[in-house]
């Protein structure tokens, strides 16, 4: 495989490829994966570099005039997207997190992975513009490769799990209650096994004398046939503005789900409206999923709850894989009262009196109570022994192979200890409450939208102008929610949750929810033309040769997070391209 940087070559310069990749994420990086090895000469356009830099980082810059724009949504998601990603910021960013590096998104993910639901493919009547143009059971075969090269275990995300892991559900149930198990699971790097999946490294391990990987490379037009029907090539430009060409068979694009939007609607030399927009649907339907948090569990029930919705490790063709436990809607329940597909999952509540936090202070000179601090430290004095355990594992020290022995271990036999060390990087903290957050997909509407902005980047493209709409929907499924997850609480005698006062009162307006920067749905899939963008082969409707990856081609969200779906149908579009240009 064949790594440069743009910036390397003289103005002008022509790319020859059989297949031309725009983005270098998860989407991107299947395709070019799955076609390794074949004769076609795969040529990946990155934008950034394999590390995130300020000055690529900096051409992610939007416009936002719709949500998350009040005080305690802006704080939220400061809070949260900024703890995953370094080098996001709520200024550059206010809608959803893009990262310009080779990997893409998973420079700044959890690693959280599910399938999404049959329903989820369905045409419900009490979701307009829902239903997609295949059955959820054609891509079975192929979320079993995206489970492979994600490193999962089986794509079990419901209680067939239970049987898998050989052990009995909790008691008591709460299938009658509306609500049943549902679980993710987390991607785990091949490279380090005490971090999650890392897209760019990963790939960069593969063998491909066939692929060629161009960074600082940021895609500025898409250029078509003279009639305006087939893929001819594209501009390409360096940070600093130098332009070049590339000519190809086919392209994928494949940069997420705000920039597929833009790209198509910024290429203006044939059509003046955009590639693919004669119906004017590039960018709309822009979804994503409405987050928030809705009750808490305190006290001594935290550990009670955390041992029951917590995590489980599955041994399973030589390794384990971690399944986290949480409760989604039924389908009938659903449908029954017209709500959107959601899901709850359970968030340990560090500890004011945290010996880590007490230790950070005392050693950065903050401390304001080093005595009380030094206190907390003693008494933590067992975390802080797991912890220096932890730093030695993910020393140097130790041989890969032995780190990553440790870790399976530690998956397969104490679950939720492994977990809680994998998901804080190794600091492990002391747990008072528990929160119940929730995730829920998003009705698609049209007027929810990505157009393009009157400013510019400092490559001259119009920035995206984003138009993230949370409707009432959204706004009475999660809170609907809470009260479902109340009630079964109580009726199977489990510890009663305490509900946000904006669930409890019914003031969904008041509730606080973000985006969880899962951009959807902007480059739909539909049967025809006048209803979305891409047709079922992920093609663009009437242009030969041009497809597009990634989760904008969704019709629907789902609650699931979205990756392991984003890898299946790259996986389904590189057999497409073989069949296609061999």
């Amino acid at each position: 495989m064949l790594v440069e940087n743009l910036a390397h070559f003289s103005a002008d310069t022509r790319f020859e490829a059989d297949l031309v990749i725009i983005g270098g994420g998860p989407a991107g990086l299947t395709v070019a994966r799955e076609l390794r090895g074949a004769p076609l000469r795969v040529l990946i356009v990155e934008s950034g570099l394999l590390e995130e830099a300020p000055q690529a980082n900096e051409l992610s810059t939007l416009e936002s005039i719709g949500e998350p724009n009040a005080p305690h949504q802006i704080q939220k998601r400061i809070a949260f997207h900024g703890a995953n990603c370094r080098s996001w910021t709520q200024d550059q960013q206010p809608y959803g997190v893009r990262c310009r590096a080779l990997g893409g998104s998973t420079h700044a993910w959890a690693g959280k992975s599910a399938a999404f639901d049959d329903i989820d493919f369905q045409e419900r009547a009490w979701v307009p513009h829902s239903g997609w143009p295949m059955d959820r059971s054609s891509l079975d075969p192929f979320l079993d490769r995206a489970a492979d090269i994600l490193n999962l275990g089986p794509n079990r995300y419901d209680d067939t799990l239970w049987t898998l892991l050989g052990i009995s559900p909790p008691e008591p149930q709460l299938g009658t209650q509306g609500l049943r198990s549902f679980f993710w699971q987390f991607s785990r790097s091949r490279v380090d096994p005490l971090d999650i999946m890392r897209f760019g490294a990963d790939f960069l391990r593969l063998e491909a004398d066939n692929i060629r990987v161009l960074l600082n490379a940021t895609a500025t037009r898409l250029d078509l046939t003279q009639e305006g029907d087939g893929f001819r090539g594209l501009e390409i430009a360096t940070n600093d503005g130098q332009r070049h060409t590339v000519h190809a068979k086919a392209a994928v694009i494949a940069g997420g789900g705000i920039e597929n939007a833009r790209l198509l609607l910024a290429s203006t030399t044939i059509h003046a409206n955009g590639v693919g927009n004669q119906y004017d649907l590039v960018g709309r339907f822009l979804m994503d999923h409405a987050g928030a948090r809705i009750a808490r569990f305190g006290g001594s029930n935290a550990n009670q709850i955390m041992r029951r919705f917590g995590f489980y490790g599955l041994r399973n063709s030589g390794r384990t894989s971690m399944y986290m436990h949480g409760l989604a809607i039924t389908p009938e329940l659903q449908e029954r009262e017209h709500l959107l597909n959601s899901a709850i999952y359970f968030m340990p509540e560090h500890a004011a009196d945290d010996p880590w936090d007490a230790v950070k202070r005392l050693l950065t000179g903050k401390s304001k109570r080093q005595v009380k601090d030094a206190m907390r430290a003693i008494a933590g004095a067992g975390l802080l022994g797991k912890g220096a355990a932890m730093k030695l594992l993910s020393s140097d020290r130790l041989p890969v192979a032995v780190k990553d022995f440790i870790v399976q271990t530690a998956i397969r036999y104490m679950p939720n200890v492994a977990a809680d060390d994998f998901l804080s990087r190794g600091v492990p903290h002391k747990v008072t409450d528990v929160w119940i957050d929730a995730i829920s997909e998003q009705q698609p509407d049209p007027n929810s939208r990505i157009t393009l902005s009157e400013k510019t980047d400092r490559l001259g493209l119009p920035l995206a102008r984003v138009n993230w709409k949370i409707n009432a929907d959204e706004r009475r499924t999660i809170m609907r929610l809470g009260h479902i997850v109340e009630s079964a609480f109580a009726q199977a005698r489990l510890p009663k949750p305490i509900l946000e006062p904006w669930v409890a009162e019914g003031a969904f307006n008041d509730a606080v929810i973000i985006d969880m920067a899962h951009s959807m749905g902007t480059t739909r899939m539909s049967a025809s033309a006048r209803s979305g963008v891409v047709d079922e082969q992920c093609q663009v409707h009437g242009v030969r040769g041009l497809y597009i990856a990634g989760s904008s081609i969704f019709p629907t969200s789902g609650h699931a997070n979205p990756t392991l779906m984003i890898v299946a149908f790259a996986v389904r579009l590189a057999d497409r391209i073989r069949q296609t240009l061999l």
